[in-house]
């Protein structure tokens, strides 16, 4: 019986053996666990980075593609005069580099609501604007940028001589970005001269821009900025994808 005993007994080696395997298999468990919660931890960022960046890449290729082709961008007040451009210029050749990229040499742009829409011709921005956003209420205004631009509360309309305020691309959270309207993302592209069109009621307002300028969030006083001629300010976030800083841009209204 006592050998019997002695021989179900592990030896002190076959213990410690047994001990090292032990901790060695729990070794392995950890491992396996954190290198689990790393690899996750890795492909949410690299997601979300990229649900992130993606519009505002994909905006800067396109622009890139758009400059190297030589491409323009003809603004028409409505689809007669959008026509009579189309007959003009259909008669031009498309370029090699055009037809290796599959880009059109030229491209028109209406308005999408004649009623109220701004169209920036070097970035092919089109879009309607959504009237009277209140800006100090965050369910409402981003309610309005999945529909296009908005118009500041507040702030004059064209042709009354005042600050025509506009913004676009705004979100409530960073991963959100790629849910709201992309039409500013390109904003930063504009320098001085550069045209901006807005069609407010069925007329053509041309605007020059004279300046741009990077701000915090919190320098909300460019909402109620005044001047002693017609302007706009046009407003995104900075930099692209994120909501870090504010992108404005200033322009002036010109009569040809």
């Amino acid at each position: 019986m006592a050998n019997l005993n002695n021989a179900t007994r592990l030896h002190p080696k076959h213990l410690i053996r047994h001990k090292i395997e032990k901790i060695k298999s729990s070794d392995r468990m950890r491992i396996l666990i954190l290198r689990t919660v790393g690899n996750f931890l890795i492909l949410s960022s690299v997601f979300m980075v990229g649900r992130t960046f993606y519009q505002p890449i994909k905006q800067e290729v396109k622009y890139f593609i758009e400059k190297q082709a030589k491409k323009e961008y003809i603004v028409a007040s409505n689809k007669q005069e959008e026509a009579t451009f189309k007959l003009q210029k259909n008669t031009q050749p498309k370029g090699a580099l055009n037809t290796l990229l599959n880009v059109k040499p030229i491209e028109i742009l209406v308005p999408e609501d004649p009623d109220f829409s701004v169209v920036i011709p070097k970035i092919g921005a089109n879009a309607r604007i959504i009237s009277n956003v209140d800006v100090s209420n965050e369910s409402a205004y981003l309610d309005a940028l999945k529909k296009g631009v908005g118009h500041a509360l507040g702030t004059a309309f064209p042709g009354e001589g005042g600050h025509v305020f506009l913004f676009a691309h705004s979100t409530d959270y960073f991963w959100n970005v790629g849910t709201y309207n992309a039409i500013f993302y390109l904003l930063h592209k504009l320098v001085k001269e550069d045209e901006i069109d807005i069609f407010y009621k069925g007329v053509r307002y041309k605007y020059r821009v004279v300046d741009t300028r990077i701000v915090d969030p919190s320098e909300v006083e460019y909402l109620t900025r005044k001047t002693n001629r017609e302007f706009v300010t046009l407003q995104t976030c900075w930099p692209p994808g994120t909501t870090l800083k504010r992108l404005l841009v200033f322009a002036v209204r010109v009569t040809d």
